[in-house]
């Protein structure tokens, strides 16, 4: 097991760094690209803690299956026959083949390798071929089950033995949400890509301010003003929120497209957009109108699989009109994340060399320092 002894002693101390409340710096670049520090974080991080696999709306009908990996483990996500959402390790209990790829439907779970058969409650059912095997049971070989949680809408599994409490990394998140109707909004699209870039740095983009008038000054700058400080909170994420100009959910020339204000919402928050960090890998944008989050997966130090995530309450679903200018949403959403990639991606070519330092945070950055700090205790074992 990599620890972070093995790491150069420097690392403790400039990682360190980062959790001070004034003056705090960025994370050491070897945070963002060395295979030693990917294989640490995956142990304490995506092994260890509560991660998010996306919105519960992904899984809808009895057998609704996903593969995922979580920290470099292959782990299946699927709604068994009593409509209970299930977490497992996607491997078979004969000889460790993987059981599924991608998303699909399936009323058993069957190995392609040599047809060993579960439920989907994880119980194995049918080995073909072991009734000469002596003292064998099906009933000592279910598959591997992992914790899982469902809050606001969303879903987590954590794939320790001894999970830390779920109510409490999830924490305040409910309070400071409870303006927008996030358990109830529904997914319209799930779009998968990957990037270049350390996981971590994607997250980071998305969540603060700084890079506005820079990379995005002519689709969406304009429509952002200067944001809040960062709300007090208690759990693992960080928040944001920020009036806007119009609906942060369209591009600057889209305006005449809006879609109505979510049910209920009123007063300041429907002047603005809340930006979210559930640590360690899902970010949310919730606006006016819509939600949109990305769901982020490190492979490797160097590279990210991202699913990008937009969800509109049922009744704007339902609005006439809404397929058109929904369309003109999803526009907006890859307009602003292909104005990101190229960005992030030069980043990490940058991070990549040896006279990469770390740097003072801009104002404009609170959530990325907050993360900072947070990604500092996990590793240095004082969260």
């Amino acid at each position: 097991m990599t620890t972070l002894d093995a790491r150069p002693s420097p690392l403790s101390a400039e990682l360190a760094q980062g959790l001070r409340r004034s003056g705090a710096l960025s994370l050491p670049p070897a945070c963002y690209h060395d295979p030693a520090v990917a294989e640490f974080e995956a142990d304490v991080i995506f092994r260890r803690g509560w991660v998010g696999v996306g919105r519960r709306d992904r899984w809808l009908a009895r057998g609704d299956f996903s593969a995922v990996e979580v920290g470099g483990v292959a782990v299946l996500i699927a709604l068994d026959d009593q409509g209970e959402l299930r977490a497992f390790s996607n491997t078979c209990r004969h000889r460790g083949s993987q059981l599924v790829e991608g998303d699909g439907n399936c009323s058993r779970i069957r190995c392609p390798f040599h047809a060993w058969t579960y439920a989907l409650d994880g119980r194995l059912v049918g080995a073909a071929s072991m009734a000469e095997t002596p003292n064998f049971d099906k009933a000592d070989y279910p598959l591997h089950e992992f914790a899982l949680g469902e809050h606001d809408g969303f879903v987590f599994v954590c794939l320790a033995s001894d999970p830390p409490p779920f109510g409490d990394w999830v924490g305040t998140f409910s309070q400071v949400h409870e303006s927008w109707p996030l358990a109830d909004l529904v997914t319209v699209r799930r779009r998968e890509f990957s990037v270049e870039c350390n996981w971590k740095a994607f997250a980071e983009v998305f969540n603060e301010y700084y890079h506005l008038p820079y990379v995005h000054s002519s689709s969406i700058d304009g429509l952002y003003g200067e944001p809040d400080d960062t709300d007090d909170v208690s759990g693992a994420f960080t928040t944001q929120f920020g009036v806007t100009a119009g609906t942060a959910g369209l591009l600057q020339d889209d305006q005449r497209q809006a879609l109505p204000a979510m049910p209920g919402l009123s007063g300041r928050d429907a002047t603005g957009v809340r930006y979210s960090w559930l640590y360690p890998n899902i970010v949310t944008a919730i606006g006016v109108d819509a939600m949109w989050m990305y769901e982020i997966y490190p492979s490797g130090p160097d590279r990210c699989d991202c699913a990008q995530v937009v969800c509109f309450p049922q009744s704007t679903i339902d609005s006439a009109g809404f397929s058109d200018k929904a369309t003109t949403y999803l526009e907006r959403m890859d307009v602003a994340i292909n104005e990101d990639i190229p960005v992030l991606e030069r980043q990490h070519r940058g991070l990549r060399s040896p006279f990469a330092a770390q740097g003072p945070f801009s104002h404009l950055e609170p959530s990325v320092a907050n993360f900072a700090r947070w990604y500092a205790e996990q590793l240095l074992g004082t969260g």
